[in-house]
């Protein structure tokens, strides 16, 4: 038996009947040319954090830890140019040396490169777009072998299309991100009563560059995090043993209420409770990402940025009715809109609205009752989360799904870079 591919939740997996880890673009190439010369398919798998379907293939799965590292860094331009594999923590420390870092993270760094832009992947910050908006050109293999450049001047179309993706136009080889000069942030981090965190979100989105929240289900306590550029003094940044302990704790809070469903709320009554004020400052990508090593499975929905407060009153008003057992905290984030046809956050400013369930859990009735809820307010899925469209509902959702599947089929007529979660999407 082949060996078995497994995303990090255990949501998604596969037996490949060949595996390839290429360690050059000429490598890269040749393996994709002679899998569609025999009407095979290929899947491109990253570090794994995507939860639904998006990478099985039981035919040929490239992963891409043998294609690292920076290419090229034009310090005049702003700009850098790295392998689609290589790890986006790995890329901000090596950032760090020139003096240059990234506009804006996520919350998590283990991502690839092209996998975090293929998916959407964001941070918060109102004024501040997806990951993938930070990209200025990418190469990509396409099923013939070949590889194209596509920029916003060159290929138009195809860069539109290749920003968020999921992998389904071909196999990303590298990425020219926009990058600025190296900044500080001071992260303010405090307890805040739920209805004075919503009442008062118009003026925290506006008044911070970054800023997010989390609600813990069965209390009335919102945690709130804003971050902001500095030039104060470095503080620090906590150390490893410190996110050990509290990994370790949360992992044993999951467990109990796991086994015991009824402690969910003093689960999450004692989280909210051990939660104070503080403060730090230090290296801007030291602040952006943690260390999350508490398995959970995630469905996460951009709606438009004022229904947040609607929405999350109408989530708290559905658990309390059917008395859901919810450990984990709802979290929300801000982007700024953009016109990326896969885009979550295209043609609005958008609210993330993501919901969690520790990952030995049963997850399909919240998930789907918080879907239904974003559903009703204008919402489409991040796609690296979990979620149940399918090509029917893509048209509804994006008021340029045509514009992508009108290139993916140029690009890839014959399915080469499809699995079954993508043909349900995009197949004809």
């Amino acid at each position: 038996m082949s060996s078995e591919w497994r995303n990090w939740a255990g949501t998604a997996s596969c037996h490949p009947q060949q595996w390839e880890r290429p360690a050059s673009e000429a490598e890269l190439r040749e393996l994709v040319a002679g899998v569609g010369s025999r009407a095979g398919t290929l899947r491109v798998a990253g570090s794994a954090h995507s939860f639904p379907p998006v990478v099985p293939s039981n035919d040929v799965l490239v992963t891409l830890e043998n294609y690292t590292g920076i290419v090229e860094v034009d310090e005049a331009a702003q700009q850098v140019t790295v392998r689609a594999g290589t790890p986006l923590s790995h890329l901000t420390d090596e950032l760090a040396d020139y003096g240059l870092a990234m506009e804006n993270l996520g919350d998590i760094d283990d991502q690839t490169v092209a996998g975090a832009i293929s998916t959407g992947t964001h941070g918060t910050g109102s004024d501040l777009g997806i990951l993938s908006t930070q990209v200025a050109r990418l190469e990509l293999v396409t099923a013939d072998g070949s590889v194209v450049e596509c920029s916003p001047e060159e290929r138009p179309d195809l860069f539109r299309a290749a920003q968020v993706s999921l992998g389904a136009l071909g196999v990303i080889s590298t990425v020219t991100l926009d990058v600025v000069p190296a900044y500080d942030l001071e992260l303010r981090t405090r307890p805040m009563p739920l209805e004075a965190c919503l009442d008062r979100l118009p003026e925290l989105r506006s008044e911070n560059r970054h800023f997010e929240f989390f609600w813990f289900p069965h209390t009335e306590t919102a945690f709130v995090k804003t971050m902001n550029r500095t030039d104060a003094e470095r503080t620090g940044t906590g150390g490893d043993f410190d996110s050990t302990v509290e990994n370790l704790a949360w992992e044993g809070l999951c467990r109990l209420s796991t086994r015991f469903p009824s402690t969910a709320p003093y689960a999450t009554r004692a989280a909210a409770w051990s939660f104070s004020p503080d403060r730090s400052v230090g290296p801007s990508h030291e602040l952006f990402a943690h260390d999350r090593t508490v398995r959970f499975v995630e469905s996460e929905w951009s709606i438009p940025a004022d229904e947040i407060a609607p929405a999350i009153r109408d989530l708290e008003a559905w658990i309390e009715r059917h008395d859901e057992p919810v450990t984990f905290p709802v979290e929300v984030r801000y982007t700024a809109g953009d016109d990326i046809p896969l885009s979550p956050a295209y043609g609005r400013e958008s609210g993330f609205v993501a919901v969690h369930k520790y990952h030995r859990k049963p997850h399909d009735r919240y998930f789907d009752a918080a879907a239904s809820i974003f559903r009703g307010l204008d919402g489409r899925p991040h796609w690296g989360k979990l979620h149940s469209l399918d090509g029917t509902d893509g048209p509804e959702l994006y008021p340029e799904w045509d514009t992508f599947r009108r290139v993916r089929e140029t690009c890839d007529p014959d399915g080469l870079f499809l699995n079954d979660h993508l043909d349900r999407l995009f197949g004809q």
